[in-house]
């Protein structure tokens, strides 16, 4: 994760986290407004983007280093949802979900329309465009699988407003039915406890009786995307299974490749 530097959001998540912070305690709540009272206590202008402070380190930047040094061993703190513009500081183990760099590449014929990457507006945008037109939620979960709903707005019981990035729904060939959150990193930002969470809550709420097969989608280099299934085991985001796919022209496709994929 970046290292997140000393400036305004550092200054003020800081400010909050010290206000509450006792040695022995692994959660802290605060609430949305509070970062306006450690702007004015600080001499702070505020961002416009108010959100950005919090989205900032809990998908993007480290926490700043007078935070990590409150750490104990093999924990970290990381920032939560807790009700309706209402937040956490919580001491969870330290959990990094990277692609592996190790793993077998997978092609994949490419059908995403041009049309389409050329007005891709961002990463994450991007990625779940190219995951949706080559259907890779299918071919990673052997399933078949039907877009719902992305970016949907919605709040969990205990966690308040949280935004999952596509929905998918899917059937497999005996005619379970399954849920399957996706969350798609791009850029900067790193796969986490936080969001995988977030998604598999909604799902055990709103579909309760349903199967969640949880996917986070990452973009590598050289048009390669990894595909992990992510399950919570102990309160800790585990990897299930993990593949990579890169796209190319199907005229490019090694036939080799294609009979190795069958054995």
């Amino acid at each position: 994760m970046a290292k997140a530097p000393v400036n305004r959001y550092s200054s003020l998540i800081e400010k909050i986290f010290f206000d509450r912070y006792q040695e022995g305690a692994t959660e802290l709540e605060f609430a949305r407004t509070d970062i306006e009272d450690a702007a004015e206590k600080l001499g702070i202008i505020l961002p416009k983007n108010l959100g950005d402070v919090l989205y900032s380190f809990r998908f993007r930047a480290a926490l700043p280093e007078k935070i990590i040094a409150t750490q104990s061993d093999g924990m970290e703190w990381v920032i939560e949802l807790a009700g309706r513009a209402i937040y956490k500081f919580r001491l969870v183990k330290i959990n990094r979900i990277l692609p592996r760099e190790d793993l077998a590449r997978i092609d994949i014929p490419d059908a995403t329309p041009e049309l389409i990457r050329a007005y891709a507006l961002d990463d994450e945008q991007a990625l779940l465009a190219i995951v949706r037109y080559n259907r890779l939620i299918d071919t990673f979960l052997s399933l078949t699988t039907y877009s719902l709903q992305n970016h949907l707005r919605t709040t969990v019981k205990g966690i308040g407003q949280i935004e999952i990035d596509e929905l998918y729904v899917g059937i497999d060939k005996r005619g379970c039915h399954y849920v399957i959150p996706v969350q798609a990193k791009g850029g900067k930002d790193q796969i986490g406890i936080v969001q995988t969470t977030q998604d598999i809550r909604f799902v055990e709420e709103k579909f309760s009786g349903m199967r969640c097969r949880a996917i986070a989608a990452q973009f590598m280099d050289d048009s390669v995307v990894a595909l992990f299934e992510l399950a919570l085991q102990d309160d800790e985001v585990k990897v299930v299974e993990e593949r990579h796919y890169k796209l190319v022209p199907a005229r490019k496709i090694n036939q080799e490749a294609i009979r190795d994929y069958r054995d």
